[in-house]
């Protein structure tokens, strides 16, 4: 439940402001001071400030400049009387949402504090927009083996509840795009699914990452940030590769799993939220159980639901069609005609053990589609990392066909453009994937591939 900070000296008028703001399903604390207002702000957690100008000692304007000092993400409305409209236009430079003048239409401030709150919410998903890689290919699950067809099943029915879920299976299997659509077939589909790599992120900072830092909480925390807890609030927060987690921070998991609250790092704020956790691993979490590497009451919270993914060597009907949806997609990407499997092709795809599972398909598949010519046919020549090399009449090498030597120099090409795009962009990857005309993603993916 939202919470509203209501700062008035006069009585009646806080009564009155509580009641319109629990009218609108939303909690509420009240003072008569701009001094108990900064003390309240800095022990519990508001997701709006409604406050009058004139205060005894500080004033509604140095209450807001202060609450701007911790906070620059939280709405602030102020309410002036009619002599004091000067004060509300410099409130509004300080940065304060709205300013109300008294006496004011109960109805008309009713509609500012949900507007003020409904654009905290978008402001919040878009600064999580901009932060996160784009994640394609989700709109359809390539699922024609029956062991993958139950997969489907399984997520189908899961998704019509509220409870974790536990998603296994070796590397590059597809983990994610089964918790994503987990999450578009669930009642929060409207709302954000948000993916962390617990494997990504060093274990000194993934506390931050999820749960949030006030300013000052450690070295370069130079601004309060909200957790990938609260970005989540109300849709499905994914934990991938949670078998990595540090050890001490099982417990804090544990306890908001527990307890739908969040305390960010640095502060003793407690905040409700209503999150859906999905995680997914590629480890043996008994055996770590065993060890002494994961905590056993987490690991029988999180585990509720358990999906397996099968690897793509034991689903090889999904091999073909899964080769031609990613052919499908970068023939798009690469703004070429459409791309198809050769024959040789597609029975070397069949025969093939795939190791890397579905994320080595997918580069392969990333890799046929630049070098197929102008017929846009993939061929049994174009698949050189996964097809052997075969011996000369004199022992040695064989000599590669004219397609498979123009890898490296394509390799090269790509690097110069990445590096050319990078440095005209100021090192900002998400202006260097406009550039290029690619997603994020993609530019993530390959700035990894060439060591970037």
């Amino acid at each position: 439940m939202k919470r509203v900070l209501i700062v008035d000296d006069e009585r009646k008028m806080r009564r009155v402001l509580q009641m319109m703001v629990e009218s609108l399903g939303l909690e509420s604390a009240a003072t008569d001071s701009g001094e108990e207002a900064l003390l309240l702000s800095q022990r519990e957690h508001f997701d709006l400030v409604l406050t009058d100008v004139r205060l005894p000692g500080i004033s509604g304007i140095e209450l807001l400049r202060g609450l701007r000092e911790t906070d620059a993400t939280l709405p602030v409305i102020v309410l002036t009387a009619y002599g004091s409209v000067p004060s509300a236009v410099e409130a509004m430079k300080l940065g304060a949402f709205d300013y109300v003048v008294k006496p004011f239409d109960v109805e008309a401030l009713e509609q500012i504090v949900q507007n003020a709150l409904r654009l905290q919410q978008v402001q919040a998903e878009h600064r999580y927009l901009r932060e996160r890689l784009e994640h394609e290919g989700v709109d359809s699950v390539v699922a024609v083996s029956p062991a993958m067809r139950g997969v489907v099943e399984l997520a189908r029915q899961l998704a019509a509840t509220p409870t974790t879920v536990l998603i296994t299976g070796e590397t590059g299997t597809g983990k994610e795009v089964v918790a994503q659509m987990i999450h578009r077939l669930s009642p929060r589909r409207s709302r954000l699914f948000v993916p962390v790599n617990c494997a990504a992120i060093p274990s000194e900072l993934l506390e931050s990452e999820l749960f949030g830092h006030v300013r000052g909480a450690f070295t370069g925390a130079q601004a309060t940030r909200e957790g990938k807890f609260e970005v989540a609030d109300g849709g499905t927060l994914f934990l991938d590769e949670i078998g990595d987690m540090a050890y001490p921070l099982q417990a804090k998991l544990l306890r908001v799993l527990q307890d739908s609250v969040v305390e960010r790092v640095g502060s003793n704020k407690r905040m409700r939220v209503d999150v859906r956790v999905i995680s997914s691993t590629n480890r043996d979490l008994d055996a770590a159980v065993a060890a002494e590497r994961f905590r056993q009451d987490l690991y029988y919270r999180l585990n509720v639901f358990h999906v397996a993914v099968p690897p793509l060597r034991e689903r090889r009907e999904d091999v073909l069609p899964l080769a031609t949806f990613f052919l499908a997609r970068y023939a798009r990407e690469f703004g070429r005609p459409a791309v198809h499997l050769g024959p040789d092709a597609a029975g070397v795809l069949e025969g093939y053990a795939w190791p890397g599972n579905v994320r080595e398909l997918q580069n392969v598949m990333e890799r046929a589609a630049v070098l197929a010519g102008p017929r846009g046919v993939v061929d049994a020549r174009l698949l050189v990392p996964i097809v052997p090399r075969p011996a000369t009449d004199g022992g040695g090498a064989a000599e590669l066909p004219p397609e498979a030597k123009l890898a490296p120099a394509v390799d090269a090409l790509e690097r110069r453009l990445i590096l050319r795009a990078l440095h005209a962009a100021g090192d900002n990857k998400v202006e260097a994937a406009r550039v290029l005309g690619v997603s994020e993603r993609t530019l993530w993916y390959k700035l990894k591939k060439h060591g970037l």
